[in-house]
């Protein structure tokens, strides 16, 4: 291989790679397979994706992207975890934004015992402040994740996801939001 070329794909055991008149060896190791598992958004890594169904209370929104961009549903049950196989909900933020033109979406799935994730996914370049909150009817329970993330906050859970409520934030600062959501509930009422 020279110096410029693209490294082979993996499966690839050794790489050789000229240097100055130097031939130096190098081993690939599973950075390789890594690599080639990462997904577009969310970004999650994930070398199984898993199957997930959509809740039948899923609103136009969830079908859509669900339709236009499983691979974002998949990566996203990927982050809740195994059992998280049934998404609930995609809501794009800004909310009344163009699914197509979301700067987040909100990812939210059950598991069979009725336990509720959500990710906050960044669509947005770059780093940006992002809160994350679910907690169950009463208040009480709540999941929560903040900071600086490139990726997504969360996920965090909820152990009763009947009527659940969510608040999404996201923006350069806490003081400079674009996002400020907030819902009564982000799983379905029974």
């Amino acid at each position: 291989m020279r110096k410029g070329e693209p490294i082979p794909p993996f499966p690839q055991k050794e790489v050789v790679l000229i240097s100055s008149s130097k031939v130096l060896l190098h081993s690939v190791v599973a950075t390789s397979a890594l690599v080639g598992a990462l997904v577009s958004a969310p970004h999650a890594t994930a070398i199984e994706r898993p199957s997930v169904t959509l809740s039948a209370s899923a609103d136009a929104d969830t079908r859509l992207i669900a339709a236009e961009d499983p691979a974002a549903i998949s990566a996203a049950a990927t982050l809740c975890g195994a059992g998280f196989d049934t998404v609930s909900g995609v809501k794009p933020l800004p909310e009344g934004t163009d699914p197509r033109l979301r700067l987040a979406a909100l990812f939210t799935y059950i598991n069979k015992s009725g336990k509720g994730c959500a990710v906050l996914d960044n669509n947005a370049e770059g780093k940006k402040y992002m809160y994350l909150s679910v907690c169950d009817i009463d208040g009480k329970n709540c999941g929560t994740d903040s900071g600086y993330f490139t990726d997504h906050a969360g996920p965090v859970y909820v152990p009763k996801v009947a009527c659940a409520r969510v608040t999404a934030k996201a923006g350069n600062s806490p003081s400079k939001l674009y996002i400020d959501y907030t819902s009564k509930y982000v799983f379905p009422c029974n």
